[in-house]
């Protein structure tokens, strides 16, 4: 456990569960209250081992549940017991994932709740185990079922969908007073289903797709795609690139001369090369001179929002904030959990499931990283409204925020 150095701090998040605290009832009470020793087991799974930025990613998203938990410790706990959060390093490997979960559930103490922190290949290997053994599971890398009650009743994506970030681009278009765009999307399944979705969401909305093109994520140069995009003469180019790709697209642009406004989404964004100085970046050069990034509001430094720079400094406090915040929904698990576990007044999965429908209980979790995860009966999906996401130009991060 990494958060005994927080302990200073999460005095000031205790605040947070005020509300929730005053209206537990007594743990012996409860349906399946744990075992009698008084605590709680939860799990997160994170790829602590692997290489690179999957390795930054599960750092933020272990230190954002390690945060979780200490914060509602502080504030009470769930329904009288406190917390104990155990990591288990997956290396981002399905294969490990599930064989190291799997021997962990199999020393017999059941954990009230699992959290994961991608990617998808990940969760979509460990639900199908969490399901059979009947775990309440909150997931960060969304697959195609994850959010489908009839096949994954007791899991809730924390993670937006596609569609939810779309949806915040057509008000920023249509702001800009944008009428024709291109769009540029890369080959991952996430890319490919962007590329897609968006030229159905503009075209609806009014706007001209002026050209639709997808890479290769292995290419070194996307040019050809580019020069197409450009000779259709659009206003705006909508860009979808993550990691590697990204400096060969910013490239492309500067190569060809082509002074054209770039709207980049989360996956742009979330890419440490336009918050990084050169030559390891290309913050400050032209390459970024004319984009623009979708993130969520939290994931722009606010001096006003108290509640939420409380959350950051207790996470900074806690272990490695290695990414954007957008890599931080675990913070928000264990407030969704109390929240949900105490107006049912039950520790049993089912029952926090079916409370973490009413949107009641929702707004009570206070959560920080996105304002409010609008679960339904229809798809335990968070469902983010376009007003949460806001489109910024580059600028230098700090513990995941940009400033």
């Amino acid at each position: 456990m990494r958060f005994g150095k927080a302990k200073s701090l999460v005095a000031s998040m205790a605040v947070l569960g005020l509300a929730l605290t005053g209206c537990a009832n007594s743990a012996s009470s409860a349906e399946g209250a744990g075992d009698g020793d008084g605590s709680l087991k939860v799990l997160v799974l994170g790829g602590l081992g692997a290489e690179g930025i999957l390795a930054n990613n599960a750092a933020t998203s272990v230190t954002a549940a390690e945060a979780s938990v200490a914060a509602v410790n502080e504030a009470g706990g769930i329904l009288g017991k406190k917390l104990e959060i155990e990591v288990i390093d997956d290396r981002a490997d399905p294969t490990v994932a599930v064989t190291k979960l799997r021997e962990k559930l199999a020393e017999g103490e059941k954990p009230v709740a699992v959290m994961n922190s991608g990617p998808s290949t990940v969760a979509e290997a460990i639900l199908p185990v969490l399901m059979q053994k009947q775990i309440l599971s909150f997931n960060i890398g969304p697959t195609e079922t994850s959010t489908d009650p009839s096949v994954n009743p007791l899991n809730f994506d924390l993670s937006p969908s596609v569609q939810d970030y779309i949806d915040g681009f057509v008000p920023e278009i249509q702001k800009k007073k944008y009428e024709k765009v291109a769009v540029l999307h890369g080959s991952s399944a996430t890319g490919e289903l962007f590329g897609k979705l968006t030229e159905e969401a503009f075209t609806s909305s009014g706007l001209k797709v002026t050209g639709n093109e997808g890479y290769d994520n292995a290419a070194l140069d996307m040019t050809p795609q580019l020069e197409k995009l450009k000779s259709s003469n659009p206003d705006a180019l909508v860009l979808d690139s993550y990691g590697a790709p990204l400096a060969y697209v910013l490239q492309g642009i500067e190569k060809l001369g082509w002074d054209i406004p770039v709207i980049g989404n989360n996956s742009v964004s979330a890419t440490s090369l336009v918050a990084t100085d050169p030559p390891a970046g290309v913050l400050g050069t032209s390459q970024v001179k004319n984009l623009t990034m979708q993130v969520f509001e939290s994931t722009k430094f606010d001096p006003k929002n108290e509640k939420l720079n409380a959350a950051v400094k207790l996470m900074a406090e806690t272990g490695t904030i290695g990414s954007s915040l957008i890599l931080a929904y675990n913070y928000d698990a264990m407030w969704l959990l109390k929240s949900a576990a105490e107006s049912s007044n039950s520790l049993e999965a089912k029952n926090i499931a079916e409370a973490l429908l009413d949107s009641k209980v929702q707004e009570a979790a206070q959560t920080q990283i996105l304002p409010k995860y609008a679960f339904t009966s229809e798809s335990h999906a968070p469902h983010m409204e376009p007003e949460h996401l806001i489109f910024i130009s580059p600028s230098k991060m700090v513990n995941g925020q940009f400033q």
